[in-house]
């Protein structure tokens, strides 16, 4: 009963935002702990505490960006626009166009991609986070990098990560620059 409940909500997951969970439904056959340690996951993705909206959505792309080539991009474009992001900044942030980047959005990027890169600039960003929003955005942050890079990595250890597509904000496809 418990594993029927949870495929139809993966399903119900997969025709709202057109993104295909069958490697959810793999871990889920196999296993059922073993989805549910991967459901949990979600809780540490989606903590946002004392972050600003943009900052939040930016830093979560720049890491979605480092591990995928479309699909969960994409559908973290989806989930960012229904949470109120601004659709200009998600394409912004896509297409690494700092310029057009209000001063939040580009900390959050700056601040991601240093992360990413180990470079000693993350502990400037860092600090300038702090001052501005607190020690829980710095965490909401933190955590939304690591769970964005987690879902595709995932997808690709288990043989799920083979498509690529064009990722499309709020109508108009968007080239996404690896920074």
């Amino acid at each position: 009963m418990l594993k029927w409940i949870i495929r139809n909500r993966l399903a119900a997951f997969e025709r709202k935002y057109e993104y295909d969970m069958g490697y959810a439904r793999e871990i889920l056959a196999a296993d059922t702990g073993a989805f549910f340690a991967f459901a949990r996951m979600n809780a540490i993705g989606n903590y946002r505490k004392d972050v600003p909206k943009n900052m939040y959505w930016a830093a979560k792309l720049v890491g979605t960006v480092a591990e995928d080539c479309g699909p969960c991009t994409q559908l973290l474009v989806a989930m960012a626009i229904e949470a109120g992001a601004d659709p200009k900044v998600i394409t912004a942030v896509l297409a690494n166009n700092q310029a057009a980047l209000p001063e939040d959005a580009l900390l959050g990027v700056k601040f991601a991609r240093t992360v990413l890169a180990h470079a000693p600039e993350a502990d400037e960003h860092r600090e300038e986070i702090l001052k501005r929003h607190g020690t829980r955005a710095v965490i909401a942050l933190a955590f939304a990098i690591c769970a964005a890079r987690f879902f595709p990595t995932l997808k690709y250890a288990l043989g799920h990560g083979k498509a690529c597509q064009r990722v499309v904000v709020a109508g108009e496809p968007v080239a996404v620059a690896r920074a």
